[in-house]
């Protein structure tokens, strides 16, 4: 009697529970569909204002429209995030706005890549052509808010701040001897020398050619980071990198030695010369306008361009999967549907591909690939890149017409890979569970994940690998004009960066997305024209609703790893990946 009671208890509970998170979403739903009423009416724009940039909030491909960024979901992020296309056209139009006087720039620790943070910088400083003037400012300035804020005018620090600068780094997480503790092995076929997407399962440590090849691509990464900070302060690569080397910003005081800042105020000071700058009256608020709220009016105001001929836009962001995908993962389905959209509108006279993807689903890659092939016969495809597309992300773009990359874009790994996990000693010597039965032939149950495989399984799955990876070369081959002996060599899996890209003839030349628009213009011999954007947007309540389950699990599994939540993350996607893989070789973190 006393087991009954207890199940009906737990079931009344969960029922109360359920109910409970139902009518939290009801009113989520409600007070965002309340909040997003009124969210296309443009903001006013006063006569002296300043433009406040905020770059500490998540700078993404494309600005989400969210009304529910501001709640207390458990599932929604709760954080405000822009697209870096809508802040540089808000620089764009900023720098010719007689209201905007000046821009307060607030940068900590921005969430970005360093090549979208690169294409903010020069809409920066295509901004300071009007002669108007850019304050940054800052208690705390990472590597990479400082990289932003080194285009200002003036860069202020807290006189209690501090200024991080002290070279790059990059650290892979080796989760080999975690495995074998758990009874867990890694199976894995590959092709190129390069592809250490595996590594971490089946080592403790970096290979030669793997730390050859994070050797260079970081200090690419570095090289373009101390150039760009040199141009803007007025301070040699070499000073800078003997700054960082041996770590002579400890103090505020250092920062002001080194002229990396040009003084050390409070905020009451900074907000002073902003009024001063704005030509506010120094007993009078000061007037400002957000960027967020700034490029809203500017994506309203581009509304109005009814011009029948188009350059469609078309966004790959994230991991290539089969499937729809979502704003945040390149679903096959979707993006192939948005570029033959794109294809057969007649009014679209050039399409280009915004990439930034570190790959995925070989499959669902090569889907994707087919429609940028069908589409370059009848117009124009110009590829851009952003902070990384490689491997998959370099497999969907390598058919273009043309690619486009930032000097800091990762981009190459044309490699392929498999993991199939073996959890046979798991299950039978850690947990006591043994398998068994028949089947109608030799390879009937391959890919099992409850036993070693056979050597014929592997010659199997490895001759699948080679013919995917021949398929991956063949294609760069013909999209670049190379002999496929020429893509192997520059192949194997391994990553480049943007500038030594185009040295290679992985990517055309160095630009911006804009340069990238422009000769997709120019190629399709068009001068006026409006952008349209694909695939369309998914609504952000209809997201929560349909994957409210693993937004929930997302959130709490953040709670609890904390920091080490990406760990978390790239074992369970490695285990969870199911076909042959064209994946970068890790999650690349760059500190």
């Amino acid at each position: 009697m006393k087991e009954f009671f207890k199940y009906v208890f737990a079931t009344v509970v969960g029922v109360i529970l359920s109910i409970g998170v139902f009518f939290i979403l009801f009113i989520a739903i409600i007070i965002g569909i309340i909040s997003s009423i009124g969210e296309d009416k443009s903001v006013i724009v006063d006569n002296n204002s300043v433009l406040y940039l905020n770059l500490d909030q998540a700078i993404t491909e494309r600005t989400y429209s969210d009304p529910l960024s501001d709640l207390p979901i458990v599932g929604s992020e709760g954080k405000k995030s822009i697209g870096f296309t809508d802040v540089i056209k808000a620089l764009k139009s900023a720098k010719y706005d007689d209201n905007i006087k000046c821009i307060y720039l607030n940068v900590s620790s921005p969430n970005a890549g360093y090549a979208n943070m690169r294409e903010i910088r020069e809409a920066l400083i295509d901004f300071k052509t009007s002669k108007k003037k850019i304050i940054a400012y800052s208690e705390v300035y990472t590597q990479g808010a400082y990289y932003l804020a080194s285009v200002a005018d003036k860069i202020y620090l807290n006189p209690q701040g501090a200024l991080e600068f002290k070279g790059l780094s990059s650290q892979t997480a080796f989760f080999k001897g975690a495995l074998d503790k758990l009874g867990i092995e890694a199976q894995i076929i590959r092709v190129g020398t390069y592809k250490s997407a595996v590594e971490p399962f089946i080592d403790t440590k970096m290979s030669d050619k793997n730390r050859e090849q994070v050797t260079a691509y970081v200090n690419g990464l570095y090289d373009t980071f101390l150039g760009d900070i040199s141009k803007s302060r007025n301070i040699s690569k070499d000073s800078l990198f003997q700054i960082a080397n041996d770590y002579k910003i400890q103090e505020p005081k250092d920062a002001e030695k080194y002229k990396m800042v040009d003084g050390l105020k409070y905020k009451d000071e900074i907000l002073d010369e902003l009024k001063s700058l704005s030509g506010t009256s120094k007993n009078s608020n000061l007037t400002t306008v957000t960027i967020n709220d700034y490029a809203k009016n500017v994506i309203l105001g581009s509304k109005g361009n009814t011009n029948r001929t188009k350059i469609a836009v078309i966004y790959a962001n994230g991991d290539i999967m089969g499937g729809e995908g979502s704003n945040d993962q390149i679903g096959s389905e979707r993006i192939s549907r948005a570029i033959r959209k794109a294809r057969t509108d007649t009014s679209i006279k050039a399409i280009v591909l915004r990439v930034n993807s570190p790959g995925g689903s070989a499959l669902a890659s090569d889907v994707i690939w087919r429609e940028v092939v069908l589409s370059k016969k009848v117009k124009p495809v110009i590829a851009s890149f952003g902070n990384v597309a490689a491997s998959g992300g370099y497999y969907i773009a390598c058919a273009a017409d043309s690619i486009f990359v930032q000097p800091n874009t990762i981009t190459g790994s044309i490699g392929v890979f498999g993991i199939i996990p073996n959890f046979q000693k798991l299950l039978n010597t850690e947990l006591g569970i043994t398998f068994d039965g028949v089947k109608t032939g030799q390879y009937a149950d391959i890919m099992s994940t409850v036993r070693p495989m056979t050597a014929g399984e592997r010659l199997i799955v490895q001759n699948g690998v080679n013919h995917v990876y021949d398929s991956f070369i063949t294609r760069v081959a013909d999209g670049r004009k190379k002999s496929k002996a020429y893509i192997d060599g520059i192949a194997g899996g391994r990553v480049w960066i943007g500038t030594d890209a185009v040295k290679i003839g992985l990517a055309d030349r160095t630009g911006s997305f804009e340069d990238a628009i422009k000769a997709a213009a120019k190629k399709a011999k068009i001068t006026d024209y409006r952008i349209v954007e694909y695939p369309e947007m998914i609504d952000p309540i209809k997201a929560l609703l349909e994957n409210s389950t693993d937004k929930i699990k997302t959130y709490y599994a953040k709670q609890e790893f904390g920091a080490n939540y990406l760990i978390y993350q790239q074992i369970k996607t490695a285990i969870s990946k199911s076909g042959i893989q064209a994946r970068m070789p890790f999650e690349i973190t760059v500190n």
